[in-house]
């Protein structure tokens, strides 16, 4: 079964798929950059956990929770970067950057707050690709 985009007319939903457009290729760009950014925060977990471990110590929560984290992060990334359940997993990023966004709220540290609003942008960023979908250029799960 192949996915297509809600846009697509009937016509191009048969065997003969559509040429990529511009806004296929800037909704690839759009993954692929924040999917950089996911795969890097799970990279920054694997190899310095003491980090996110401190950040959750202060909140009193299991400094172990940094291995889920990571795995969340390095699996939502992979499936941006290659276009798999782009919907389903922006969306759930949108509310994982929300979420998280809680730990940054520490209004005497300026650095802090840029990573705060930063969150919240990323977010918007997520919920726009949810709207949008992959595009054209992804990976398709026959």
């Amino acid at each position: 079964m192949l996915a297509t985009l809600d846009r697509d007319e009937p016509a191009a939903q048969g065997a003969r798929a559509a040429a990529p457009r511009a806004d296929d290729w800037l909704l690839l760009i759009g993954r692929v950059l924040l999917a950089a950014l996911f795969l890097g925060g799970a990279a920054q977990k694997a190899f310095e956990p003491g980090q996110v471990e401190g950040l959750l110590a202060g909140w009193h929560l299991p400094g172990l929770l940094v291995w889920p984290a990571l795995a969340y992060n390095a699996a939502a990334g992979l499936a941006l970067a290659f276009g798999v359940a782009v919907r389903p997993v922006a969306l759930s990023l949108a509310l994982y950057c929300a979420a998280t966004s809680v730990f940054h709220f520490q209004p005497e540290d300026p650095w802090q707050m840029t990573i705060f609003v930063k969150n919240w942008a990323i977010a918007g960023g997520c919920l726009a690709l949810a709207v949008a979908g992959a595009g054209r250029i992804s990976v398709r799960l026959a």
